[in-house]
């Protein structure tokens, strides 16, 4: 199994010799604009995917299957609707697959508990996109567990620490968690996705799994970055177990 960080929330996770992208933003640096209740006017996503034009399209011809955890901006672009070929396996939950194939997309495996899809099983995660009024207006959110005859890998997706993540560890046993960090933050309310001290908690309560950070640098709101969460990393001892992935890095995920 291998995984490729592009940028923020979008993977490429090589499983059973499958590509499967995840939470595709294929849009060029800035392309969403200024996101609203921050304080800041920057445009997002603050970085360019890093590989060129030509290497995305290449790229984006080896794909399998696409996963969408939800439906926010900087997951489900405008410009991966226009660019994904619209045959594609789009495996989503339930709640957001009409507006999926309302945007052209023939192939949508919809679910709200488990599905198959070639030799994988895929299971549906909770989790909580900030706490209070703000995970109100942000929504409902997902994650996936995919589970091959060897290993699993459970993808948290946009949630803070919460039970419902810490249920899913208990369940799922994954081998390997990858994490939205970055402690995302509007100007009002909690932060929306993980902070350090999330982080943290997921590496307790998984003592024999390996932890993968990603949600880096990319959006306007982040309050945390690959520096500062490698020096907690390191802090506490968690270096040979927990990793902050740089744009465009691939791991191995041993079993």
């Amino acid at each position: 199994m291998k995984l490729q960080l592009w940028r923020n929330a979008t993977l490429l996770l090589n499983i059973d010799e499958l590509n499967i992208l995840i939470d595709p933003m294929l849009g060029e640096k800035g392309s969403l604009g200024i996101f609203p209740m921050v304080d800041n006017e920057l445009l997002n996503p603050l970085i360019d995917l890093p590989f060129t034009e030509e290497e995305l399209q290449e790229k984006l011809k080896t794909i399998d299957a696409v996963a969408v955890t939800h439906l926010h901006p900087d997951h489900w672009d405008p410009k991966a609707v226009e660019l994904l070929d619209k045959n594609v396996p789009i495996i989503c939950p339930e709640i957001i697959s009409k507006q999926i194939s309302e945007a052209g997309f023939k192939n949508v495996i919809a679910f709200n508990d488990t599905v198959q899809f070639k030799n994988i099983e895929i299971s549906l995660t909770d989790g909580h996109h900030g706490t209070g009024e703000i995970e109100e207006q942000m929504g409902v959110v997902h994650g996936f567990v995919f589970k091959n005859a060897e290993q699993s890998v459970y993808i948290a997706g946009d949630s803070i620490w919460c039970e419902e993540v810490e249920q899913a560890i208990k369940k799922h046993q994954p081998e390997h968690i990858i994490v939205a960090g970055g402690a995302a933050t509007f100007v009002v309310g909690d932060p929306i996705v993980m902070n350090t001290n999330d982080i943290l908690k997921v590496c307790e309560s998984a003592p024999n799994s390996k932890v993968w950070v990603t949600h880096l640098e990319t959006v306007s709101h982040s309050k945390e970055d690959r520096k500062f969460i490698k020096e907690k990393i390191q802090e506490n001892g968690l270096e040979e177990r927990c990793f902050v992935l740089n744009d465009g890095e691939e791991a191995e995920l041993d079993a």
